[in-house]
């Protein structure tokens, strides 16, 4: 009888200890992400709506509480009307920011969690101006089994200015945990801000990624 006890205290420890370490966050923690990129404050007029990548790793430090090194990276075109102004034909902007950033998760046992990001670190931009041309290139047929010269479209840049500054981020999101391991789907917006001279630099990226 005792050690029908014992056995079946020790099989309900074990299960017990078994589920309580499938339901706790990983040590490590990496994600990749990407989605569109809305420009706000000075560069809403100035700038089109983009595209963004984020990725990082980091380390949960409890259950509720992590830090976060990440990389994020949004590119968007100029509006028509800022390059008329300027008598630019065409441009682009492009903005990467490395940062570290501590989150606070507010269900991290759970199916579906909230948690809050933010942080600091240096940020870089980059503003290009550009005019269609067209480029020269060398194609192979292998049906004559020959190379020859091809003109392709392409495109000049005729001017580019960047600025590396420090920045800070803040921002949310909702992840929702994929079958019973660690895997989890993420929807996130975040602002970040890059201080620069005269005219301060913000985006607002959203992002859809996975996280493990």
């Amino acid at each position: 009888m005792i050690r029908k006890t014992m056995y079946a205290t020790f099989c309900f420890l074990a299960s017990l200890a078994i589920a309580q370490a499938q339901s706790e966050p990983p040590r490590f923690s990496f994600e990749f992400g990407g989605g569109f990129n809305k420009p706000v404050g000075n560069l809403e007029n100035r700038l089109d709506t983009g595209w963004n990548l984020n990725t990082g790793g980091g380390i949960n430090l409890t259950p509720h509480l992590g830090l976060m090194g990440q990389f994020m990276f949004t590119d968007s075109g100029l509006t028509r009307s800022y390059l008329s102004s300027l008598g630019e034909p065409d441009g682009s902007f492009r903005m990467w920011g490395l940062t570290a950033d501590p989150v606070v998760r507010f269900n991290p046992r759970g199916r579906m969690d909230f948690y809050l990001i933010g942080g600091g670190g240096i940020y870089r931009r980059t503003v290009e101006f550009t005019r269609p041309t067209t480029a020269t290139v060398t194609v192979f047929d292998p049906f004559f089994d020959l190379f020859y010269p091809a003109g392709v479209p392409a495109n000049q840049v005729i001017g580019s200015l960047s600025t590396t500054r420090p920045g800070v981020n803040g921002g949310g999101g909702f992840s929702f945990r994929l079958g019973d391991g660690n895997a989890k789907l993420f929807v996130e917006t975040r602002y970040h801000r890059m201080f620069t001279k005269g005219m301060s630099t913000s985006v607002l990226p959203v992002t859809l990624g996975f996280r493990w």
